[in-house]
This record gives C-alpha cells, structure tokens and sequence, in this order.
C-alpha cells in the first residue's frame, strides 16, 4: 500500500523535511519538501541529487510547496533493475514517479523545473500527462533526439559520458568503479564555469551516493535508455508538441548553448517558448541561483 516514511530534517535545503514515498506500483522515492502556496517540483540531473537545489530551494519555498525528489536510481532512492531494453530508466517509466508522489501529495497538476537528466525526465512528463504539468522550466539541455541527431566531433568530445556510459554492461561500472571520486570530480569540474559553485560538502554528498556501485549502474542504465528506447519513444510522437509553457534557461559558457539555438530546438518541440542564457556554465543552480530565483519567480508566477 502507498504511503509516506519520515525521515528527518534535511542537512541540505534548510527548513526542508526528507521523506520516503512507497507508491502501489513502483520504486521507493526519497524526496525533500517546505513551503506553502503553489506546487513546484525541482527534478536534478546527473550526477548530482535534490541537494544540487540547496541554494534556491529554500528561498523558492518562501512562494510555494517545493518538492525536491531524487530520481529513481539516484541519491537515496531505490534503484530498481534496468530490465529488457533498459526500460526501467526510460524517460517514460522516470516521469511516472514524480507523477505519482505529486498526485499523492495532492498536487494533481504542479510546476516542474528540471536540470539536464531532469529535464529529459520533465520534458517526457508533459508529452505523456499534460494535464499535470501547468508549466515547465529546462534548464541546459536540448531535446534529446536533437542532440544526438545532431551529433559531430564537438558535442562527441565535451559529452563523451553520453558515449561511454551508454557501453555494455560492465565497461563503463568497471572503469568508473576503479576511482568514482576522480570520475566525479573531473566530470563536475568539467561542467562547471565559476569556481567553488559546488562546495566540497555538496561534493561529498554527491560521492556518498556515486560510491554505491547500484547507483553508477542506474546512471549508466539512465543513459542507456536515452540512446535507444527513448529515442523510440520520441519518434514516435514526434508531432506532438508540448502544451504547456517552457521556459529555457542555460549556460552561456557551457557546451548546450555554445553549440545549438537553444530556443529554437525547444520551439520544434513546444508550443510557446521563451528563455535566456545566464552567465555560467552548466550548473545553474549552483554557479547563479539568485539570477536563476528571478527567472523562477518570475515564469512560475511568485
């Protein structure tokens, strides 16, 4: 039967209280939660947790009801097996779980902001249940199956984990199993454009959960899925567009807006799109959280 475990005060999105949420159908959900007013739902990318949110959360809770969940197979939520063509990690099966903990929360249609494995995660939510989603925010990515069709030496060689990580089982979770710290840092460090954004608690956080070797297969079978089921999922629904609002956020410094229109990828996929890029790199939300907050604020209706 659903229901809800209280965990404790959250170490790192202050005033935040952690949960666990046991759907009927589906893998245990860590998540954190504060605030009052509207619904927004806050989805992390790779390879951080909810905690990448902990420099705007708290002050976005002073607005509205933020949840805060890691995704399946992420931080402290359970890791389910990724099964025949990796189908457990499809971007399809990832949005159902946020969907479902809102709507058991009471929250039936929300908000969604989501970062880089988060926003392929929204980006799916909207196609599938769009009365849920009232609006949606992206922030550094471009549509998945525009981003590998698009594929050339520049994007190979600054995204080379959509490439590695997406190899058979176990090459990639053998390598990185040799050093996931170095592995951890070097792909942060290669993201981000202003110094210190991640603070070495963040870090440590982070590498808590990368040194679980389920964890570093879950992301592997995240990525795998992208490069094959979800591109047949996109494919198939490659007419329908996005209902609700999108706002575009990325990093003018990172490797999303120096090598596409981000904008006009989102228009082919949306029907009203606005956005900008902010200086930084791909973090947003830690390298530039009080221009992020405006932008959130503003777009989400403060």
């Amino acid at each position: 039967m659903a229901g809800f475990t209280d965990i404790g005060a959250s170490p790192f999105l202050d005033g935040f209280a952690l949960r666990d949420f046991r759907p009927d159908d589906g893998p245990r959900i860590r998540f954190a939660i504060a605030g009052q007013g509207k619904p927004l739902l806050l989805l992390h990318g790779h390879p951080q947790t909810h905690v990448t949110w902990r420099k705007v959360a708290p002050a976005l809770a002073r607005d509205f009801t933020v949840i805060a969940p890691d995704l399946r197979g992420y931080g402290d939520s359970e890791k389910p097996g990724g099964g025949p063509a990796h189908i457990a990690y499809s971007k399809r099966e990832m949005a159902r779980d946020p969907l479902a903990l809102m709507t058991a929360l009471g929250h039936p249609r929300f908000a969604v902001a989501g970062h880089d494995r988060g926003g392929r995660v929204a980006h799916r939510l909207a196609l599938d249940h769009p009365d849920a989603v009232a609006r949606m925010a992206l922030l550094d990515i471009a549509p998945t199956a525009t981003m590998y069709a698009r594929t050339d030496k520049a994007f190979a060689t600054r995204y080379f984990w959509w490439f590695f990580l997406i190899q058979p089982f176990p090459l990639p979770e053998t390598m990185i199993g040799a050093d996931p710290a170095f592995f951890l840092r070097r792909h942060i460090e290669g993201q981000t454009r202003v110094p210190g954004a991640t603070e070495p608690a963040a870090f440590e956080e982070y590498l808590r959960c990368y040194m679980d070797p389920a964890t570093r297969h879950a992301i592997c079978e995240d990525y795998r899925a992208a490069a094959g089921v979800d591109l047949e999922h996109d494919a198939s629904d490659a007419d329908t567009r996005i209902r609700a609002p999108v706002h575009a956020l990325w990093g003018a410094q990172g490797t999303v807006g120096q090598l596409y229109d981000v904008l006009a990828t989102w228009r082919e996929k949306a029907v009203t799109v606005t956005g900008r890029a902010l200086d930084c790199g791909h973090t947003l939300q830690e390298e530039r959280p009080e221009a992020l907050l405006e932008e959130f604020r503003r777009f989400f209706g403060a």
